[in-house]
Order: C-alpha cells, then structure tokens, then sequence
C-alpha cells in the first residue's frame, strides 16, 4: 500500500510499504480521509521529539473497518463489525495516571498519539491500537455525516476542549486570533453552541483573513497588519474590552494583546503553543491582578470531546463541510502540505 513516511526534518517519502497485518487486539481501517494541519508542516520542517522514524504522519482520520481482531469486542465490550464507519482519536491518554483518573485525559502525563508513536492516516490502511480500544477512541461516525466530516472531528474536539475551560456565555464578546481551520472552528462553537455575541476575527494574511470570513462571517474582521489591534477592539466594545479571547495562532504578539484587551472578569485560551526558541510573553500581571482574568492553556483533546465534536457535526450546531476546501489524493500529498503551509486553504483532506 501506498504511505507517507517521515524519515527526517525535510526528508518524507510517499512510499510503498507492506500492508499492516491485524494482531487479534487490533482493529484495521481503511482510511477514507485522512485531513491536515499546521502541525503536520511543522513535523516536516522540524521533526518531533515523540516521533521515531520511519513513521507514517497523519492524525485525524476517518475511515471504514475492514477486520476486527478476534479478541477486541470481548475484551472491549464492544460490537464492531466489518464495514462499520469509525473516526480515530489523535491523542491517546493511558487511562490510568493521576489526571486520567481526575477525567483530565487533555493532560495525561503519559499520552501517546496516532502519527508520531503509532503508524497514522497518510496510509491506505491502519491499525487501529489496543490503547487506542481500551479508552474508548475509535468512535462510530454517525449517520449523515461524511468521512471529510468526520476526520475533522479530532481539530473541532480540541478547541471544544478550549471552549469548556472559558465559560462562554449567551452575548459574551468574543475575540479569534488566527484565521485558519481551528480560528474557524472556534468562531462556529462559540455561535452554534455557547450562543455568544459579537465576534471578531484577527490575523495579519489579509488573504487568509478574507477567505475565513466568507466562510464563518465574522462581525468585524481585524487586520493585525494594519491597525492596533488592542485599539480597534476597544472602540468596538465601547472601551469594556472583549469577555473572551482565543489565540489560535503561534505569535508570541497576540497573547500580550489578548491580557491588554480583555474585559473585567475576561476569559483567556492560549490554544497556540509558541514556538519553543522563544515560549516566553510580557505579561503586565496587574493587569491580570485588578481585572480578575482567567488565563487557560489548551492541550489537545479527550476522547469524549471527539466524541462530542461528531455529535455536534451530526446535529448541525457546527458546520465543517463547507470549512473543507481542498480535496488531494494520496499520491499528490505533499501538495496539500504546500496548500496548508502557504496558507491557500481553510481545511486540506487527503483521501488514499
């Protein structure tokens, strides 16, 4: 079968590699779609400490099961069959740490993921792990919905993670750093789910800026580029600031504005982790002190919120079809990391 395989920083290779075997704790997808995103670029240019070569990339996968191991739906409690239509989860926690314990999957001190310690996406087929069975990550995609859908289910959960911390409420202002797939997704949540008020779109690609916004429609969008981004959102919220910030992006810049523009009792996600030359902002910590803001990191997902993130998908409350705009087969893959990394896109998918 055909795969993308990572050997090193700027060394992937579309490959063919035998096709993987079924051990009996073991489920075997054919992928249907297999999306990307900025990390994967990242991986591509940089490498990544959890990934040893050769590894096949890809981690937000949807496909049909073509065998089950004959030992899974006993040892599982579950009733898969061949042909049923399964999303795969990125983020694998053992389910037995003191944060799996707690229900903090996110932050499992022992996490692996699909890409980088196990075989991933960018494949024909893959073996779905037993550590991926045992705490429930392969879920059934329900009816009416898409493998393109369902593949970006794994982004959509993680910014439902994000969104669960802030306590987004009906009418908040909301403020989106990053116009790219997950700058969208959140902008969709925040709507669909949490009913909030005016929201603004921020980011510095005037043409990225442009393509996101005839697709989520934000009230205003802001051009980081071209005005004080910190001004222009207390002009429009009549100098109060903005009830929720999120900064989807990797500039160190836009966390230093997202404290400068929050309102009092203002809710934070830092969603981009920054790059690790320079992880370290300016923060006026008084600032932080007499508006009484909530500052929160956000780690992935959990199992429960892919879950989530189907089920929102399946029942309308966020739309990420029309959020998929380009369609690339295998063989022309590393097309689509070109695609993502000039930004041309909102979401790439992949179909071996």
């Amino acid at each position: 079968m055909k795969a993308l395989r990572y050997y090193a920083p700027e060394d992937l290779r579309l490959e063919e590699i035998p096709e993987p075997v079924c051990a009996p704790d073991e489920i075997k997808l054919r992928v249907r779609n297999c999306s990307t995103c900025g990390t994967d670029v990242k991986i591509r240019h940089n490498g990544h400490q959890n990934l040893t070569p050769p590894r096949t990339l890809g981690h937000e996968i949807a496909g049909e099961i073509v065998e089950v191991g004959a030992a899974v739906n006993e040892r599982h409690g579950t009733d898969w069959r061949v042909g049923d239509r399964a999303q795969v989860i990125a983020a694998v926690p053992c389910g037995e740490c003191h944060e799996c314990r707690k229900g903090w999957m996110a932050v499992c001190q022992n996490q692996t993921s699909v890409g980088y310690q196990y075989d991933g996406g960018f494949a024909e087929y893959i073996l779905v792990p037993e550590q991926v069975l045992k705490i429930n990550g392969l879920n059934r995609i329900p009816e009416g919905v898409g493998f393109a859908e369902a593949s970006a289910a794994e982004p959509l959960a993680c910014a439902i993670n994000a969104q669960e911390l802030l306590g987004i409420e009906a009418g908040d202002t909301v403020v989106v750093f990053g116009a790219g797939p997950i700058g969208c997704m959140h902008i969709r949540i925040a709507r669909g789910v949490h009913r909030c008020g005016p929201v603004y779109l921020v980011d510095v690609n005037t043409d990225r800026l442009q393509l996101s916004a005839e697709a989520v429609k934000p009230d205003e969008v802001i051009d980081a580029s071209a005005v004080d981004v910190v001004r222009r959102v207390m002009e429009l919220t009549g100098g109060r600031g903005a009830d929720v910030v999120i900064t989807a992006t990797a500039a160190n810049i836009t966390q230093e504005q997202a404290i400068a523009m929050a309102a009092r009792n203002g809710r934070i996600s830092f969603f981009g982790g920054l790059p690790k030359t320079k992880p370290t902002i300016e923060c006026d910590s008084n600032v932080v002190h007499y508006r009484q803001l909530h500052i929160h990191g956000a780690n992935g997902s959990a199992p429960e919120h892919n879950r989530r993130a189907l089920e929102y998908i399946s029942t309308g409350q966020v739309r990420v079809e029309d959020l998929i705009t380009h369609t690339v087969p295998l063989p022309e893959i590393l097309d689509a990391f070109r695609i993502v990394e000039q930004g041309a896109a909102i979401k790439v998918t992949v179909e071996p």
